[in-house]
């Protein structure tokens, strides 16, 4: 094969990378009980750069399919990206990356997506990440601000009715779970895969460069925080906010119904 040829097929390869880490909406499926229904998010790809890039490895890699929403606080967060399970409790931690620094640029109002970290660590986001039910920018939670502020990287732009349904479902201790009783719950009964709201599959619906041109983040405005510089990189510009929660550790489901 020529040094021509090699030259096409290389930069061809490079193309088809950069299109895969640089998209900025993406789309998640989920299924709850017999229920299944999905939601998009515009991410911010040039102004939490390396949020967005850790987070589409994980999708790219697969890892957030069949994982669960291991967290629901109604009117406060629906959190995921942590946890499967796989036939037994408790559930099963996927893999993780190593930590990314934080970067708080936008405020933590609904409809944002956000990751979650460690207490008393601002650097130590990994996967989990969550979506914020309500404004959670200051007031009691004051995410804006609390350990180093949350970063949000992207914006529910639709399905956010969808993720309401979910933060409305029955939980056991703060798992919601579709068809599983009180009594369930109580009596440790044994869960199936229906029984969880899980994030069947995550993809990339649209690579386009620039599609959040209608979006206005709200800037976190708490905080003195520096955008990094536009680059020339086919990265778009999510334009939307979300909120992170703090990480939690494995889930054990305890003799309490919500």
């Amino acid at each position: 094969m020529s040094f021509s040829n090699l030259s096409k097929i290389a930069i061809a390869s490079l193309m088809i990378a950069s299109a895969s880490t640089s998209a900025t909406i993406v789309e998640f499926t989920t299924s709850q009980g017999s229920s299944k229904s999905s939601f998009k998010v515009n991410l911010h790809d040039e102004t939490t750069p390396e949020t967005v890039a850790n987070f589409l490895k994980y999708v790219n890699d697969g890892d957030y399919d069949n994982t669960v929403v291991h967290r629901v606080k109604p009117g406060f967060v629906m959190q995921t990206g942590g946890f499967a399970f796989t036939g037994t409790l408790p559930l099963s931690p996927i893999a993780t990356d190593g930590a990314i620094k934080n970067e708080p640029l936008y405020s933590n109002v609904r409809g944002t997506i956000a990751m979650a970290k460690v207490p008393g660590d601002k650097d130590s986001a990994t996967s989990q990440w969550f979506v914020n039910l309500s404004n959670n920018s200051a007031g009691s939670a004051a995410l804006d601000t609390q350990n180093g502020g949350f970063t949000v990287f992207g914006e529910v732009i639709a399905g956010m009715e969808k993720i309401d349904v979910i933060a409305g479902i029955s939980r056991c201790n703060s798992t919601p779970m579709p068809d599983y009783s009180a009594d369930n719950c109580a009596n440790n009964f044994v869960p199936g895969v229906e029984n969880f709201v899980t994030i069947e599959r995550v993809i990339i619906s649209d690579p386009t460069v620039n599609t959040a041109g209608n979006l206005a983040a709200i800037k976190n405005t708490s905080l003195t925080v520096t955008a990094p510089a536009p680059t020339n990189s086919s990265s778009g510009g999510g334009s939307i906010a979300w909120f992170s929660v703090l990480f939690t550790g494995l889930i054990a489901l305890r003799r309490r119904f919500k």
